[in-house]
């Protein structure tokens, strides 16, 4: 009985229900697909119960311990597909071939008439892309071992792009391989945040029209983002983006500074996601980034984010605030900020006022667009009348603007 209940078409099912019940798989084709393709045959050397539970499957690690390659969480590939609005016939790149898995589930979208192409820098990872997919009858994708930066310009254009890792910057490459109003669903991270990021092309520009919450393996090679840590002890690190005049240097020792907290009177339940405080911030604020505690700081109490690992904060010269929340009643949690450095309260006042804004239209989602670096001003059209900030990256410039 025990043999039948945990079955990989039973647990297959079960994912995909999980899947649906999390709001994802919202197209028919995407749950087909997500119900047809065994999972388990791409990650052999897991368990069945955890290749279709809602986990990222680890198949390579640094010598440090960190992921290299996975098979997605369910959730995620299910969530990026349903942005990716795959049709039958469609040509796909997909950026990162991880297990394989994902190729598959994009050939069942695309049809006998389509065309899947999967890149990966790592021959290890290509190499097992390459069993699972033949084991599983789908030797026709092509795999191929090269930067994916570079794309795969032999199977242009493409229909649709798709990145499963987490990129910093988009290169000249996915402007030249994709077709005009193609779409391109990448995790794209800006001001220490990543968001799987849905693109429409409109002429050169790149206009989003979906943004999600989302956690990637980062690409190689791509190192806009910058870290320091600002405490003598190293557990406490910032995280920037290379155009922001943040100096982690100037902000040492700043937690040893007495603190100023303010409260915004705006509850959350213990579900509740409260991550679009920071994604409104991308929009009009240059001193927004990203605020990491280890757990020794937070037992200490040096410095007590919301989510310890990865929160939003202010730093601006000396001084810095960043989020965080306490509970007020049963279920229901208060958010705030904690401010250090000469004009610290002045910060954390700063960041209640963007707290309360964001509670004042919680859906609303700011528009990205995106331009090969160096574009004219007039490549991008932003309603002068919405806040918008320009963020520059090495090949490609965003523009976050918030209605």
């Amino acid at each position: 009985m025990n043999t039948i209940t945990n079955s990989p078409e039973t647990l297959r099912a079960a994912m995909v229900n999980n899947v649906k019940a999390a709001g994802h798989a919202t197209s028919p084709a995407v749950e087909h697909a997500m119900r047809t393709v065994p999972r388990h045959a791409f990650v052999p050397e897991s368990s069945v119960e955890d290749a279709y539970d809602d986990i990222a499957v680890i198949t390579k690690r640094a010598s440090d311990g960190s992921a290299l390659s996975c098979a997605s969480v369910p959730t995620i590939v299910a969530m990026m597909l349903d942005q990716l609005q795959v049709q039958p016939g469609n040509r796909v790149l997909e950026i990162g071939a991880g297990t394989g898995y994902n190729a598959a589930l994009l050939t069942q979208l695309t049809g006998p008439g389509g065309v899947v192409t999967t890149v990966d820098i790592d021959p290890e990872v290509t190499a097992g892309a390459r069993r699972g997919l033949d084991a599983t009858g789908n030797e026709h994708v092509e795999v191929i071992t090269r930067d994916g930066s570079l794309g795969a310009p032999e199977n242009a254009p493409y229909d649709r792009i798709i990145f499963t890792v987490g990129a910093w910057d988009l290169t000249p490459a996915f402007w030249e391989q994709l077709a005009p109003d193609g779409r391109l669903v990448v995790p794209l991270r800006w001001r220490g945040q990543t968001r799987s990021v849905a693109f429409v092309r409109d002429g050169d520009t790149l206009v989003s029209d979906s943004l999600e919450l989302c956690g990637f393996v980062p690409m190689i090679g791509q190192e806009g983002e910058r870290s320091g840590a600002i405490d003598a002890d190293g557990l406490v690190t910032l995280y920037w983006d290379a155009d922001q005049t943040i100096d982690a240097a100037q902000l040492s020792g700043v937690l040893d500074q007495p603190k100023e907290i303010v409260w915004s009177e705006v509850l959350v339940g213990p579900q509740e996601p409260f991550d679009g405080i920071w994604l409104r911030i991308t929009g009009h604020d240059s001193r927004i980034c990203r605020i990491a505690a280890d757990r020794a700081a937070v037992d200490a109490g040096l410095c007590t984010p919301a989510i310890p690992a990865r929160s939003p904060a202010l730093a601006d010269d000396d001084s810095l605030a960043y989020l965080v929340f306490r509970k007020v009643e049963e279920g229901r949690f208060e958010l705030g900020a904690i401010g250090h450095g000469p004009y610290g309260g002045h910060l954390a006042g700063q960041l209640c006022n963007e707290i309360e804004a964001w509670n004042h239209d919680r859906n609303a989602r700011p528009t990205v667009r995106a331009c090969l670096a160096g574009s004219p001003s007039s490549a991008i059209s932003v309603d002068q009348a919405m806040n918008y900030e320009v963020i520059e990256k090495a090949a490609s410039r965003l523009v976050v603007s918030v209605p």
